[in-house]
């Protein structure tokens, strides 16, 4: 009886835990909050095509807007720079600044 209480507890403890660290489609992403456990945050200098779709307004164009500027100069100093990508602004960087890192 111990151990399945036990058991119970564990579970009920390690499933939001699992939930939020199982990676996710970029769709699932979109408008979830870090706070939440719902998102990692999108690394600028290592992330995909396909993870920085996951970002409020940015489609494939941007996302390889955003690749070719990392490649051109040797990675993100700072989040802030993104804004220097052609075609991302102040309100897309204000929109997604709590999911990005570098």
């Amino acid at each position: 009886m111990k151990l399945t209480k036990t058991l119970c507890l564990l579970t009920a403890l390690l499933l939001p835990v699992t939930a939020a660290v199982q990676a996710k489609e970029p769709s699932e992403l979109k408008n979830k909050p870090v706070s939440q456990g719902y998102a990692m945050r999108i690394q600028l200098n290592t992330a995909s095509v396909t993870q920085l779709q996951a970002l409020k307004g940015v489609g494939e164009a941007k996302a390889r807007a955003i690749i070719e500027y990392r490649e051109a100069h040797g990675g993100f100093k700072s989040v802030d720079e993104l804004t220097k990508v052609k075609g991302i602004g102040d309100k897309i960087l204000k929109d997604n600044k709590g999911l990005i890192s570098l």
